[in-house]
């Protein structure tokens, strides 16, 4: 056994249980529908945040959405039956806090700025993924549109005068390139074949290095039952099934085709922000989802719509 590998201590099905073969079922239909299953959860599950943000701060409710998905994917996976080497668990616990980093960057953003505008911004990680590990001239134009992009929502969509307003922006552009290391290592922690169980045990791992800036407020969320339902859905909606579903696509595609198929992910927030918190997107706004959109499909390798490689 090499040191960068943990293996199954059971058969690959005996070990799975119900995680398994949720993973099997998944690796089975279309990476394209897989990843509009996961963004409408993941942002369901954001609408789910800005409910609570009244109530605690929006690192607590990060926090709790790192809490409930690591109890859940923990439940389903049970890793602990598995042998694990020192390397494998520090790429776990990696992959973890760097998720857990996105996580409460992203909520804080969100807390200062509308859903679909945030999502856009922080698209710049992805798009410069794609373009990093992409070939040919697509990246190039890629990185414009994305430029143009970034300019018409934060530039003119946003007011950036105002100081709130600004910091999120910032706050976004660096949810961003947390996203970038979350594409790079999953990448990673997926072609190990042990995915969904380091991403439990990540979960677990950026809990426990965000758990400090919880306390005092954690127990917010239980002081009724609506309010520890909606902190259940955030973890369940937002984290549990998303980033399992992720895994299920990184270990089929490239980071490149991974990044091309969040040009799903604009649209999918912005519709979530008008159903779910009625944030009505302004003419540059929705001209800054689209040019990002077009550049993330563009920051492919050839350009075609993505297929799933061969087993």
């Amino acid at each position: 056994m090499t040191s960068g590998e943990s293996h199954p201590s059971r058969s690959p099905s005996s070990s799975a249980g119900a995680g398994g073969a949720g993973s099997a079922a998944a690796g089975r239909v279309p990476a394209p529908l897989v990843f509009v299953v996961s963004a409408f959860s993941q942002y369901l599950g954001a609408g789910l945040a800005v409910s609570l943000f009244s109530l605690m701060p929006s690192t607590t409710v990060a926090w709790w959405r790192l809490v409930v998905g690591a109890a859940v994917l923990m439940a389903l996976r049970r890793p602990w039956r598995r042998s694990w080497t020192r390397k494998a668990l520090a790429l776990a616990a990696a992959f973890g806090t760097a998720t857990a980093t996105m996580n409460v960057i992203f909520y804080a953003a969100i807390s200062l700025l509308p859903l679909g505008t945030v999502v856009s911004l922080e698209f710049l990680g992805p798009v410069a993924v794609a373009a990093v590990t992409g070939r040919g001239w697509r990246p190039r134009c890629a990185a414009v549109l994305a430029l143009l992009g970034v300019v018409s929502i934060s530039g003119l969509g946003v007011d950036l005068g105002e100081p709130g307003q600004r910091t999120g922006v910032v706050l976004a552009l660096a949810a961003g390139a947390a996203w970038a290391g979350y594409i790079l290592l999953g990448r990673r922690v997926a072609s190990a074949g042990a995915g969904i169980d380091s991403l439990a045990v990540g979960m677990v791992f950026g809990a426990l290095v965000y758990g400090p800036f919880a306390v005092g407020t954690a127990a917010d969320a239980l002081t009724s039952v609506r309010s520890t339902a909606m902190a259940l859905g955030v973890g369940l909606l937002s984290t549990a099934v998303p980033y399992g579903l992720d895994q299920v696509v990184l270990k089929r595609l490239g980071t490149d085709t991974f990044a091309l198929l969040s040009s799903l992910m604009p649209a999918t927030s912005m519709l979530v922000g008008v159903a779910v918190l009625g944030q009505l997107p302004g003419v540059w706004e929705v001209t800054g989802l689209v040019l990002v959109s077009v550049a993330v499909a563009l920051a492919s390798v050839d350009g075609r719509p993505p297929r799933p490689r061969r087993r």
